[in-house]
């Protein structure tokens, strides 16, 4: 098996990676993630976790290369990582009874040959009715401003949920699991 990369910096990425028990060396890539016009949320997503994936392969020239990017969704608008309290409980309230879509990218690139497989994984979280006071014990209590959508899934911010949907619930947190499988099976990587 090709040594396995993974382009980030995330430890959230770097957690689920790891429940494939296969080794994996980390490093994170230096791209433009600015959003280009026209450019549709999912097709983002793809276009950045390929960009990822080949920003490093000039320097890992024989990986299996693993790039990840993910967005959310609340209507039409894109949402990010809150970075700040106040933006994170702008988010909250207008997630409110709403649903958001999670889309992540995934691309795992064999630098060796050059295949790269990529694909866009959608999950939704329908959310419970927040209030001001919720929101705020919430966002004190578990400050999820590294998290696109403002809630972390795998901790308290499934208190917010009302349900969720989609074929991969690993893919909320960032790295598509289930789809990565696929893509490794497709290099002949065995697991388990």
């Amino acid at each position: 098996m090709l040594p396995l990369l993974l382009a980030s910096s995330s430890a959230y990425r770097r957690e689920l990676l790891a429940r494939l028990q296969l080794p994996f060396t980390c490093s994170s890539p230096d791209i433009d993630e600015s959003h280009r016009p026209d450019e549709s949320a999912a097709e983002l997503v793809k276009r950045l976790a390929e960009e990822k994936a080949r920003a490093l392969a000039g320097s890992h020239p024989a990986h299996l290369i693993i790039g990840s990017d993910q967005v959310a969704v609340l209507g039409e608008r894109i949402i990010g990582k809150p970075h700040t309290f106040e933006k994170a409980r702008e988010q909250l309230l207008a997630s409110s009874g709403a649903s958001v879509t999670f889309l992540t990218g995934l691309a795992l690139l064999n630098s060796q040959t050059g295949h790269c497989q990529v694909d866009c994984v959608p999950f939704t979280v329908h959310m419970r009715t927040l209030d001001a006071a919720r929101i705020e014990r919430y966002l004190r209590a578990e400050q999820p401003y590294d998290c696109a959508g403002s809630f972390k899934a795998e901790g308290l911010g499934v208190s917010l949920f009302q349900s969720t949907e989609g074929p991969d619930a690993t893919s909320l947190i960032g790295l598509p699991l289930i789809r990565l499988i696929d893509m490794l099976l497709a290099e002949n990587v065995q697991i388990p």
